[in-house]
């Protein structure tokens, strides 16, 4: 069983992402939430935005993909086509005035990163850098396995966007499917080779990998994998789960009967859960506390007997032999030892 350092590690791990989530005391201005093909990152979004609902806070949504406006967003704009400057402008004149505080905050959403990187890869950090204040919270989603074409003009020893984007943000949220997680673990339990699904494939014409009934059975989780830059530099990192919660009728909204999506560490899942805990758990509640196994461990009662009864070697010079005198050195002499008469007695 974990440690309670570990234990409280990994509570506060927890928090943290809780508070990330909830976009409270500006926990990160920049996230950035890398997905892939297999699983996308529209669980998480889904996920600031009803949270950021909840806790009255204005959701702009940027979209260079997206046709339609998602549910519970206030401003949509269509991003795709624009200059940055223009753009700037558009997003800038939705701010709500008046200093920051809690009734102020903005949730501010991009669907993809990877046309601003395509476009403006040198201006990129500085785009990204106007459009936060400290009322500002920036969510920005990059696919991972989508090709980026530079442009001509991009200098080879700048860095690559992606890399100026994962030393921008103060947040790094990376979503993986549950289904294909479990699957991974199941082999490495098993000693076998972890199976690979997609492009991982390198089979032609696969793009997507198919989970069929299994898939469906492990539910819509989604694994995140979070590392969370403190303001004093220190990184926090942990896995957790994400079952997003269903898709919520308007007369259940109305009845107050809105559900809730939960979210709990990667090895709380049952699934991830390490089976000697269970074992140490059951051990622990009975009265031998005795480890299971095909072989007895335990002594008899005539073997406890005779094992206390055994008087160890020259246990006699560990008797108390009065205050002053110190110990003594007790040696029995061989039949091959040599006494030489002019060596002090022992």
């Amino acid at each position: 069983m974990p440690s309670p350092a570990q234990s409280h590690a990994r509570s506060h791990a927890l928090l943290l992402l809780q508070k990330l989530l909830n976009l409270r005391d500006s926990a990160s201005p920049l996230t950035l939430v890398l997905d892939t093909l297999e699983q996308s990152a529209k669980p998480l979004v889904r996920e600031f935005i009803s949270r950021a609902k909840v806790s009255k806070s204005k959701v702009i949504f940027i979209s260079f993909a997206a046709l339609r406006k998602p549910q519970d967003v206030d401003i949509f704009i269509k991003a795709w086509g624009k200059s940055p400057d223009s753009l700037r402008a558009e997003i800038t004149s939705h701010y709500p005035l008046g200093t920051s505080g809690h009734a102020h905050k903005v949730l501010l959403i991009v669907d993809t990163l990877n046309s601003l990187a395509s476009s403006t890869p040198s201006n990129l950090a500085l785009f990204l850098s106007s459009l936060i204040t400290p009322a500002i919270s920036l969510v920005g989603v990059y696919h991972t396995d989508v090709p980026l074409v530079l442009p001509r003009s991009f200098n080879e020893y700048e860095p690559h966007p992606l890399t100026t984007l994962s030393h921008l943000a103060t947040a790094i949220l990376r979503v993986f499917s549950l289904y294909q997680a479990i699957e991974r673990r199941k082999a490495q339990n098993r000693s076998l080779q972890e199976p690979e699904w997609g492009l991982d494939e390198g089979r032609e014409g696969v793009l997507i990998g198919l989970g069929g009934e299994k898939k469906i059975a492990a539910g819509e989780g989604v694994v995140l994998e979070m590392e969370l830059r403190r303001r004093s530099g220190r990184a926090v990192a942990e896995k957790f789960v994400l079952m997003p919660r269903p898709v919520q009728i308007p007369k259940q909204i109305q009845n107050g009967k809105v559900e809730m999506s939960k979210l709990c560490l990667l090895s709380d899942h049952p699934a991830f859960r390490d089976p000697s805990d269970g074992d140490e758990g059951g051990a622990a509640g009975e009265g031998d506390g005795e480890m299971e196994t095909t072989f007895n461990l335990g002594l008899t009662e005539k073997q406890r007997r005779d094992r206390e009864g055994i008087i160890l070697p020259y246990f006699d010079a560990q008797k108390d032999i009065g205050a002053g005198e110190g110990g003594r050195i007790l040696y029995e002499m061989g039949r091959e030892d040599d006494f030489d008469d002019e060596e002090d007695e022992i």
